[in-house]
């Protein structure tokens, strides 16, 4: 009988013990999936609007180029994760986009000339960032950050520009790149590494930060490095009388700040 008694008593132990394990990761689960609802802006059932660039080179206005669909794929896992709802507006499918501010986060993807809403959100929310237009300089399209550019060498660097910050109530986020590989590189890079944004900036803060796309042509969107946070530049402005005078190619001899991010 003391056998048997003991058997049960191991049993309950093994039992108890296992609950507790299972409970514990739920709990851990819980507080993650919290966490990055919190980070997102996102909850079960809320709206998340995701503003879509159009295809800069397509004679249709409703077109959007097939990377750059992949990135909004990419945010769209983001939102379901967080059990929301989406809504997918493309540049150019209306005369007028009707983006009163409510209380939907927002994703706005695409540079300047392929989605007029990242324009405004530059110019009202980020004026320390400027990215030149494609009729002006061609395939170089440096992205400048106060005394800092960030130019496009092909097949070789690309660099996006990636920021979130609140307005009205609500989080936007600004995936500005300077092709669609840049878009959907910074999309991959806020799905899977979160944390690490959300270890430098914290789960409400604002941040700006510029990735580096390495060797698109080998890697495509898969190998990505922080270069430069400049979150303090991006939001404050340039400064009087500010003129870039880094010089082109890479990112303003500005070493690298973190590893390679492989997707």
């Amino acid at each position: 009988m003391s056998g048997i008694g003991d058997l049960a008593i191991n049993l309950a132990a093994s039992v108890i013990a296992g609950l507790a394990v299972w409970v514990s990761g739920r709990v851990r689960r819980r507080r993650r999936a919290a966490r990055m609802r919190r980070f997102f802006g996102l909850g079960p059932g809320a709206d998340c609007v995701i503003v879509a660039p159009r295809h800069a080179s397509s004679p249709s206005r409703h077109s959007v180029h097939q990377t750059d669909v992949a990135a909004l794929l990419e945010i769209a896992g983001i939102a379901r994760d967080c059990d929301s709802r989406v809504e997918l507006r493309v540049q150019g499918m209306s005369p007028r986009f009707d983006g009163a501010f409510g209380s939907s986060t927002e994703f706005c993807v695409g540079g300047p000339d392929a989605n007029t809403r990242t324009e405004a959100h530059l110019e009202t929310f980020l004026p320390g960032v400027a990215i030149d237009r494609y009729r002006d300089v061609g395939d170089a399209l440096h992205i400048r950050v106060g005394d800092d550019r960030f130019s496009r060498v092909p097949d070789l660097d690309e660099y996006v520009v990636l920021a979130k910050f609140h307005t009205d109530g609500r989080t936007l986020f600004v995936v500005c790149g300077q092709t669609s590989t840049a878009n959907r590189a910074a999309a991959r890079y806020l799905l899977h590494h979160r944390n690490d944004l959300v270890g430098r900036h914290g789960v409400d803060g604002r941040f700006c930060v510029v990735l580096r796309v390495v060797r698109p042509r080998a890697y495509a969107d898969r190998v990505v490095r922080v270069v430069a946070d400049v979150t303090d530049t991006a939001f404050a402005g340039p400064p009087p009388g500010h003129a870039a005078t880094a010089p082109a190619g890479r990112a303003a001899d500005r070493p690298d700040t973190a590893p390679d991010a492989l997707g």
